[in-house]
């Protein structure tokens, strides 16, 4: 037991042992064993691999293999997202740029104009027409006023020359032919301007994502409800459903659409009000999607809209700065 030296009074005593100190090894240190330390820097790994130049070749090609795939992923993650502003382009979007009336894409060309790609059929709309008028209508149109403008005859006239009255009708007939050509001209899509080309785009949206025809087209229009909740009937509607999220959704996507490529032209980088007018477009198809996609995520009509605009995440989470 080791001795206890007194101190003073109001301290503890204190022990002291009093044992030999400890000899050291007199050996060299050439013949001392090699002892490894549990942490090994970053440099002294790389010290310690490089010593086996086939081993460290090795893990040079895995690496340069994962950081190859890495990219991979991370370029499939981003074109997946997708832009906050176009999405994925699809084939309707791109028919936005013509109202629905061109039926081959316009791919980008290079320096020379020469194509990059080769142009690819898009959806039309070849009925629908200008000043807010219906192939349809332009036709009874047509035929109406051809029954008007026919000359009459007279039965009781019988000294008419059947020459006579052969002219009148070959001269009524290129009249007609005339006044049809020109308009055809006049209701023709492709003549107008960007105003009647948005209009033509929010009827196309109406028929394509209205209700109306959604519901009797898509295979589960609606989303599934809970266990034991019975589905409520619901009112017939009296008309074209213009009101429902994914056709406001579908017509500010068209607006976007018209904008965003008006601006990409650097003759209007500086054009603040349609810039402005773009982002606040951007932010409230935001806050649609975000609704939809609480109200109607995994029905036929969330995914229906998202495969025709081509809408990723990118448009509607997360925050949006352009």
């Amino acid at each position: 037991m080791p001795p206890r030296i007194p101190g003073p009074l109001g301290l503890r005593s204190l022990r002291v042992c009093l044992r030999p100190a400890a000899t050291t090894s007199q050996q060299t240190a050439s013949l001392l064993p090699i002892t490894q330390k549990a942490h090994l820097s970053r440099k002294e790994k790389v010290r310690l691999m490089k010593q086996d130049p086939k081993g460290w070749a090795a893990a040079q090609a895995r690496k340069a293999k994962n950081v190859a795939r890495q990219e991979e992923l991370r370029s499939e993650a981003a074109e997946k997202w997708g832009s906050p502003v176009h999405g994925i382009p699809t084939p309707f979007v791109e028919s936005f740029d013509s109202g629905g009336q061109a039926p081959l894409s316009s791919p980008p060309t290079d320096e020379f104009g020469k194509p990059l790609q080769e142009p690819y059929p898009l959806p039309t709309s070849p009925h629908i027409k200008n000043f807010l008028l219906s192939s349809d209508e332009v036709e009874s149109a047509l035929a109406l006023s051809e029954k008007l403008s026919k000359p009459l005859l007279n039965p009781a006239d019988s000294e008419i020359d059947p020459e006579v009255v052969k002219e009148r009708m070959e001269e009524h007939a290129k009249r007609h032919a005339k006044a049809m050509t020109a308009l055809n001209r006049i209701v023709d899509l492709n003549n107008g301007g960007a105003k009647d080309r948005k209009h033509a785009n929010i009827r196309r949206c109406i028929e394509t994502f209205g209700r109306h025809n959604t519901d009797k087209t898509l295979e589960r229009p609606e989303p599934p409800l809970a266990r034991g909740v019975e589905r409520t009937p619901k009112p017939i509607r009296a008309g074209p459903d213009t009101g429902s999220s994914e056709v406001q959704i579908a017509i500010l996507t068209a607006k976007i659409r018209a904008l965003a490529l008006m601006l990409e032209n650097p003759a209007n980088k500086k054009d603040k009000n349609n810039k402005r007018s773009l982002r606040s477009l951007v932010h409230k198809r935001q806050r649609l999607l975000r609704y939809m996609e609480r109200k109607e995520r995994g029905s036929g009509r969330w995914h229906h809209m998202l495969e025709t605009l081509g809408l990723t995440p990118a448009t509607w989470k997360e925050q949006i700065s352009i």
